[in-house]
């Protein structure tokens, strides 16, 4: 496959993945108006945004059992169709409980998709510019971050909180119908002996590093996580920012990240991935720690720093994608991810629930405690770089200059 066509594929794979991220991302700055349009307070909301990670962590392990029996674009455009399905009964649900359970239903498709779309990347990009090929397919958070969350959020004050999810259910239509036409098919791990039932699942769990590559994988889900339900309501209860000046934030978030995520991949591929997520690690421990402790302040400086956080609290994401598919052998790479998926989701779900206890909102419409998540986000990222020096890549010798990762230049060529 020459890299002109597998940019083209992993753009198209972006465009997939955009639709599943502005779906749950759009969901965070609504909060004010879900919550009063819905009459319910942080606690429910938090259960809103919970359910669709449980359910999504749900799909992730359920996954592992089968993902690695079936053809890659066949599964994928499945998965997909269910989650249409999903927004389309976001849009038709007109209170918080029928709304949860169409949430429940985008999450389960959704987490399936969404491991797929990582699963399909990995298998069409050699290893070797693996942290670049992901890193394109992860603009795909900075799209959704600086167009995507906008238009929802225009869609939602000037239609109705349900707009958003007919636009995306349009745009996943036209999406799903192209990644059926234009994706190859991609069987090569069937030729390994792909099986049903716990067999992938216990495999893959079984294997020390690939047990260390989900530990670190979750880690840094939780502490990314952590101050992310309660970000908008903090910045307009205690921040003072508008509701209606939300969007600059996450545009100006998305527009910088658009122009750092794909750089980010190449300097980890470059200089190795565990030193890039170092250095990431500590300028995003130093911006968490200024979001949560932020007071009123002007709004070019409250977009610099909520931008800063897109570019490196989000940017952690590339190397830690790369480093979570390196870690286990290629036929055993669609359980595995899938299994991370399921990871990343209970504990984005557990998050959401940790956000609600620690956390209240006084009659003005201030959240206190908030800092308190702040230090909680730190420690546990401190902890998941520890974590990440201790995944070795199994799947063949890191290109010369990524000697920063840990296990560089180990190979593992057998299948167990």
């Amino acid at each position: 496959m020459t890299e002109s066509r597998e940019r083209r594929l992993l753009l198209l794979l972006a465009a997939v993945q955009f639709t599943h991220v502005m779906d749950f991302m759009v969901m965070l700055p609504m909060g004010p108006q879900l919550m009063r349009e819905l009459d319910i307070g942080p606690v429910g909301f938090s259960a809103l945004l919970g359910c669709y990670s449980v359910a999504s962590g749900l799909a992730g392990l359920l996954g592992s059992t089968f993902i690695d029996r079936f053809e890659r674009r066949w599964l994928l455009v499945a998965s997909y169709l269910g989650f249409i399905l999903g927004t389309l009964g976001c849009a038709l649900a007109h209170s918080a409980p029928l709304l949860g359970l169409a949430r429940s239903l985008c999450g389960l498709f959704g987490g399936l998709c969404g491991s797929m779309v990582m699963t399909v990347a990995s298998d069409i990009v050699p290893p070797q510019r693996r942290a670049a090929g992901l890193g394109l397919v992860t603009t795909s958070f900075s799209v959704a971050a600086a167009f995507g969350v906008p238009l929802g959020l225009t869609l939602a004050g000037r239609v109705s909180w349900e707009a958003p999810f007919w636009f995306l259910a349009a745009v996943s239509c036209a999406l799903c119908l192209a990644a059926s036409l234009v994706l190859p098919r991609l069987d090569g791990h069937l030729r390994s002996g792909g099986r049903f039932g716990l067999a992938p699942t216990l495999e893959a769990l079984g294997d020390p590093n690939a047990r260390r590559a989900l530990v670190f994988y979750g880690v840094l889900v939780f502490a990314h996580f952590t101050i992310i339900p309660m970000l908008a309501p903090h910045l307009i209860g205690n921040v003072g920012l508008p509701e209606t000046r939300l969007f600059v934030i996450y545009l100006v978030g998305g527009i910088a990240s658009l122009y750092s995520t794909p750089r980010i991949g190449r300097w980890a591929d470059a200089f190795g991935r565990v030193r890039v997520y170092a250095v990431l690690m500590a300028f995003a421990a130093l911006i968490t720690l200024g979001i949560t402790h932020a007071r009123p302040m002007p709004l070019p400086l409250l977009a610099l720093l909520g931008g800063s956080f897109f570019v490196f609290a989000s940017g952690r994401f590339v190397p830690a994608q790369a480093i979570l598919s390196l870690s286990v052998p290629p036929h055993r790479r669609g359980a595995f991810l899938s299994l991370g998926g399921c990871a990343r989701d209970l504990m984005a779900g557990l998050t959401t629930a940790v956000g609600g206890w620690l956390v209240t909102k006084t009659p003005d419409g201030r959240i206190e405690g908030y800092d308190r998540l702040g230090w909680l986000a730190v420690a546990s990222g401190f902890l998941s770089l520890w974590l990440a020096g201790r995944v070795r890549n199994v799947e063949t010798t890191v290109a010369p200059g990524a000697s920063g990762d840990a296990g560089a230049g180990q190979v593992n060529r057998t299948t167990g």
